[in-house]
């Protein structure tokens, strides 16, 4: 719901073609905020800047956002166990650099409550 809302808004501004980086952002900072703050409010911020976009995602929790430090080719291969239900092979967790990649900016915003997570996008 939240991809179809921000995606008619980027449409009324016209900026069809920053929708797609923009979009996976926003999926991807939501979903941590619903890991993190589970069934406890969250908000959603889209604003329209005179060079780009701002997107920011709220959560109550205080846990702040961490970037998993780069794989290398000997850190990962075939592993029995990934079929296993509830197995953690510990390879997610590559939603912020995606965001970093994708985002002309990005960054952390702490209020009296909680935070806003952040990612400004450049067209």
């Amino acid at each position: 719901m939240v991809r179809t809302v921000v995606g008619l808004r980027l449409s009324e501004w016209g900026l069809e073609r920053v929708a797609e980086s923009v979009l996976l952002i926003v999926a991807e900072l939501v979903t941590n905020a619903v890991r993190v703050a589970g069934e406890r409010e969250i908000r959603i911020r889209c604003v329209r800047e005179a060079r780009g976009v701002l997107v920011a995602v709220w959560d109550s929790a205080e846990e702040r956002p961490v970037t998993r430090p780069a794989m290398r080719p000997g850190d990962f291969g075939p592993d029995a166990r990934a079929l296993d239900d509830g197995y953690d092979d510990g390879t997610g967790g590559w939603g912020l650099p995606l965001v970093q990649a994708l985002a002309s900016g990005c960054g952390v915003a702490e209020g009296e409550t909680g935070k806003w997570v952040w990612a400004r996008v450049s067209c």
